[in-house]
């Protein structure tokens, strides 16, 4: 799917469909769904966490560009009338963003950062000084592979993009690896 198509293969025959998805999913940090809940006790052990989240393959994560953890939300902030940022305000920067991206790739069949091939990631996602620093601690120290690296890499050049910023900074890499929440070691 990492190519935009999918291939059937059966016994006389194979057949490759087009297949460009934004796959969104969701499971609980944990068999009893507590780990990390501030009011409800998790009754689980550090192996049956183990156990539960190692159900989903490395691979499979690697290929998936953010995963966040999402906590319960209090009744007090979801009755919240405070007033956040507007749609129309985060649209914009959005559409901004995208027209960044369809400037850098101009001339190319790539539409997003998300399609860059390697080459456009030594290209277009160069960090800082500080940015590189980070991202080489961070790697060696949990074990990052070659695809949660890229991908990283990618996530931050969006974040400098929604800031119109030129070269990705030790912050974007910051926020890009806070994205990357399952690729932490648990217990």
């Amino acid at each position: 799917m990492e190519d935009g198509r999918v291939t059937i293969s059966r016994a006389l025959s194979s057949v490759t469909y087009p297949s460009r998805i934004m796959l969104v999913a969701a499971m609980n940090p944990c068999p009893c769904g507590y780990q990390g809940d501030p009011v409800h006790l998790c009754s689980c052990t550090p192996l049956m966490i183990q156990r539960y989240r190692s159900r989903i393959s490395g691979p499979l994560l690697d290929r998936i560009d953010i995963h966040i953890e999402v906590p319960a939300v209090k009744f007090r902030d979801l009755a919240d009338r405070g007033e956040g940022e507007t749609s129309e305000a985060i649209a914009a920067r959005v559409a901004r963003s995208r027209e960044v991206q369809k400037e850098r790739f101009r001339g190319t069949r790539v539409h997003c950062n998300a399609q860059m091939s390697a080459r456009m990631i030594r290209k277009f996602c160069e960090p800082d000084a500080a940015g590189n620093r980070m991202l080489e601690m961070v790697t060696d120290r949990l074990g990052l592979s070659a695809r949660s690296y890229t991908r990283i890499l990618k996530v931050a050049r969006t974040i400098a993009d929604l800031e119109l910023a030129e070269q990705i900074r030790e912050t974007h890499i910051s926020e890009a690896i806070q994205y990357r929440s399952l690729d932490r070691k648990t217990g």
